[in-house]
């Protein structure tokens, strides 16, 4: 879509489950959300309940689902991201150093408030990866440390192997800022990918990999990283058995995986690579990677695909 001017950063408008799961719950109609919810394979599931878990106000109503029917996967999962997201909106995205005793506080009090609700959740369906997505975060959040992370990663890719919100999660978690190593980043990105089937949009791991690294060590001569040869290898790799492979498919990730691929192309200075990714997204974004460059996202994604257009209008 060359010339568009238009930025749209709800991942609703590329994924219509979200928008539907959010209206359903804004009418506080359970069967409704249940009968789209349960339409879902495993790892859209994980990802609607995730991004439906900051719905304002939920917390009463998802207890009275719960009330009625304790042992409700889907409720259990919501509520418990509902939790979390209130806990992260409390402590705000700054780092400890900037966080106040009570802010830090209410955090952890949310965070255990989902812990003790998923737990319950993963005793009674230990097969559901969703529940186990949710139990990633709060691993991270109130710092059980990698052994227990990656415990619960392993029970999520036991439910769906490939499973991409729980692999998202881990990679997460296994940044130096959480307590893990650029090595165990880059293996375990590189690794996922390649299990996952071609024309999967699991290729977005290793460029989210490559992203955290520079973003995120402040030692990081960012020319020199993109750079080398070996990296700008694996990224290309990773492009062509995702986003560039014949089967790729507008599934759950499809997204991220060309919004991760946009920045990284753009960096690269590659402007016919950036076309491509952007042209598949017409006027779609997301907040993260793009949000790593700069606050203002919209304007951040708008530079870039002029920059990637330029010439072909």
């Amino acid at each position: 879509m060359i010339g568009s001017t238009d930025v749209v950063l709800d991942r609703a408008a590329a994924y219509p489950e979200i928008a539907g799961l959010r209206a359903a719950l804004r009418r506080r109609d359970w069967p409704a959300c249940r009968a789209l919810i349960d339409r879902l394979e495993p790892s859209a599931r994980s990802a609607a309940l995730l991004e439906c878990g900051d719905e304002q106000d939920a917390e009463p109503f998802l207890r009275g689902v719960l009330n009625a029917d304790p042992a409700d996967p889907a409720a259990t999962a919501l509520l418990g991201h509902h939790l979390i997201k209130l806990g992260w909106r409390i402590r705000t995205g700054y780092a400890a150093e900037h966080v106040s005793r009570g802010q830090a506080q209410q955090f952890r009090d949310r965070l255990r408030r989902a812990e003790l609700l998923l737990i319950d959740g993963a005793a009674r369906h230990p097969g559901d990866p969703a529940i186990w997505t949710a139990r990633l975060l709060t691993a991270r959040g109130l710092e059980l440390g990698l052994a227990e992370t990656r415990r619960r990663l392993d029970r999520a890719l036991a439910a769906q192997p490939n499973h991409l919100p729980a692999q998202l999660q881990f990679l997460q978690s296994a940044c130096p800022k959480w307590g893990g190593t650029w090595d165990l980043v880059h293996g375990f990105a590189r690794d996922a990918a390649a299990a996952a089937p071609p024309g999967s949009p699991h290729g977005l791991l290793v460029v989210h990999a490559h992203i955290e690294h520079i973003f995120g060590d402040d030692g990081t001569d960012v020319f020199r990283y993109l750079s080398n040869d070996a990296i700008r290898a694996e990224i290309y790799e990773a492009a062509h058995r995702s986003v560039w492979h014949p089967e790729f498919r507008r599934d759950h990730g499809w997204l991220q995986a060309l919004n991760a691929f946009a920045l990284i192309f753009t960096m690269l200075d590659d402007r016919r690579s950036a076309a491509t990714v952007f042209t598949a997204l017409g006027d779609l974004a997301d907040e993260y990677p793009w949000n790593q460059v700069g606050a203002d996202v919209p304007v951040q994604v708008l530079q870039a695909r002029a920059w990637a257009y330029e010439g072909e209008s």
